[in-house]
């Protein structure tokens, strides 16, 4: 039996449906709500990262495509949005716009280069590509070599509402991350989704039955990148700066990281891993070069003790899908 086949509901459809309904509105509070007691800056950040790991979470836990380079698509996204802010005057929504553009553009481009290998060969290929495009980062008068794109300006949403406000930018933040948390959700939910669900578990027989596999992951490679560019794109505009950071390949393997964490193949698993994640990331700040051997600690504990992840772990222990 699979992971996948591990981590299914034991509870009815109908049940089924009722508890990610329950899951939905509490994540939905909890976003609404997370600025009382949560640092607005540090929410929103957790709110990129948060979609940018969903995004991932619908290529490999759906589709069983493991991506070693997404942050190709995230990184170069953020760089585009804050050029054309900064650069071009682009509003703030045009540059995010931009930015998904570009992630899905990439995504065509390398999910076409990929999808012809299958297993280490297609994960080596993600992390190449990535990889060419970091050190084409480094060199590109554009981006700004090591110091980045710095003094992002915020802009003024559609021309009409100042995302310096923070109220403001917190807002326009949770709002991309519930559309694209829905999105995805809609996507697993519907018939092209289970077409990608049956990819994964046997893709000889999805092909006899009639279905041109490569052509459906390709479709789902180009959405998983266009939503890792919205949230590159996004992130850029919160923090006001695009750097070498986000085209690393350690970017690619933090959001595996706040995949695995969270539960792979769950639709809250993301969220609560990149919660999880750079929560602490930034609660452990000061211990400087320590912090990533701690994560490391974290991981190993995460696998040894929560194999399918902490949603993954707290829907079979509940009986339902979360």
């Amino acid at each position: 039996m699979s992971d996948h086949a591990i981590t299914a509901p034991y509870a009815s459809a109908a049940e089924t449906s009722r508890s990610e309904m329950v899951g939905i509105l509490v994540l939905t509070a909890f976003v609404i709500a997370a600025p009382l007691f949560i640092y607005p800056v540090l929410m929103m950040k957790i709110l990129c990262f948060a979609l940018f790991a969903c995004a991932f979470n619908l290529l490999i836990g759906y589709v069983g495509l493991l991506s070693f380079g997404h942050a190709l698509y995230f990184g170069w996204a953020s760089y585009v949005s804050a050029y054309v802010a900064k650069s071009w005057g682009f509003t703030p929504e045009l540059a995010i716009i931009a930015g998904t553009l570009t992630g899905a553009g990439l995504g065509l481009v390398a999910g076409a280069i990929a999808i012809r290998r299958q297993g280490i060969y297609f994960a080596m290929i993600t992390l190449a590509l990535a990889q060419m495009m970091y050190f084409f980062a480094i060199q590109a008068p554009f981006t700004g070599g090591e110091d980045g794109i710095q003094a992002v300006p915020r802009g003024h949403l559609f021309g009409l509402i100042d995302l310096s406000n923070p109220a403001a930018m917190y807002a326009t933040v949770a709002v991309i991350f519930l559309g694209g948390f829905l999105l995805i959700y809609r996507i697993i939910h519907s018939p092209f989704g289970e077409v990608l669900k049956a990819i994964r578990e046997n893709e000889p027989r999805a092909i006899s039955l009639g279905y041109k596999t490569d052509r459906y992951k390709l479709l789902a490679f180009v959405l998983s990148a266009a939503l890792s560019g919205t949230a590159g794109a996004t992130k850029a505009i919160v923090v006001q700066l695009a750097s070498l950071t986000d085209v690393h390949w350690s970017m690619s393997g933090e959001v595996v990281l706040m995949t695995l964490v969270g539960g792979l193949g769950t639709i809250f698993g993301p969220v609560v891993g990149a919660f999880v994640i750079i929560y602490m990331q930034n609660a452990l700040a000061e211990f400087g070069q320590w912090v990533t051997i701690i994560q490391g600690c974290i991981f190993v504990v995460c696998v040894l003790l929560f194999r399918r992840g902490i949603v993954g772990e707290i829907a079979g222990l509940l009986r339902i899908r979360l």
